[in-house]
């Protein structure tokens, strides 16, 4: 049950993001999100996460220059295949962390939630741990994707709170992690 998720770079259009959105929407197999970038994303960029199963060929849609793909496989989240909760942003964070400590990491993700959820404006929409590359297997390291939605910047700021149960848990969980790459984008209607 693995979701494929891209970072596209697109072409120069100012509505490249719009249309990409457009083109995959009315296909066969809708995506289950496409984002546009809104902080730490070069601005000619796109983000699409498809469902399982879905092998829409989003790498040779209209606009799209270049792109990586890859296999994510959900962890505690989503439960379920659905969209992403509209409105709001999207911080997409990617994580390295040390290879054996996956479980680790997301036991203390799950534990985490509750307490960041139910005191901050925010829904964890997923946390996802990518196919291991060679890259990986050499470096010993393992790649998660975090996708959380806030109600806006100023709440992603508010979360950063060092004083919450979250923060404390997430604290521990920096332990495990080598590099964190947190960036901001909007969900295309």
């Amino acid at each position: 049950m693995d979701y494929r998720y891209f970072q596209l770079e697109l072409g120069r259009d100012r509505t490249a993001q719009k249309s990409l959105a457009d083109h995959l929407k009315a296909g066969v197999s809708p995506p289950l999100a496409v984002f546009a970038p809104l902080l730490g994303f070069p601005s000619n960029t796109a983000l699409v996460l498809l469902a399982p199963g879905d092998r829409t060929d989003v790498l040779g849609a209209p606009g799209v220059v270049s792109g990586e793909a890859h296999r994510l496989s959900p962890t505690l989240r989503p439960t379920e295949v659905g969209p992403p909760m509209a409105g709001g942003i999207y911080v997409h964070n990617w994580f390295t962390i040390d290879g054996g400590a996956v479980d680790e990491f997301v036991r203390l993700s799950g534990e985490a939630w509750p307490d960041f959820e139910a005191r901050f404006e925010t829904k964890i929409h997923g946390l996802f741990l990518a196919a291991e590359s060679d890259a990986d297997r050499v470096a010993g390291a393992r790649r998660l994707l975090l996708m959380t939605r806030y109600r806006d910047l100023g709440e992603w700021q508010t979360s950063r709170d060092p004083t919450s149960d979250a923060m404390a848990v997430f604290l521990r969980r920096r332990d495990l992690t080598r590099v964190s790459l947190a960036r901001a984008c909007l969900l295309m209607p």
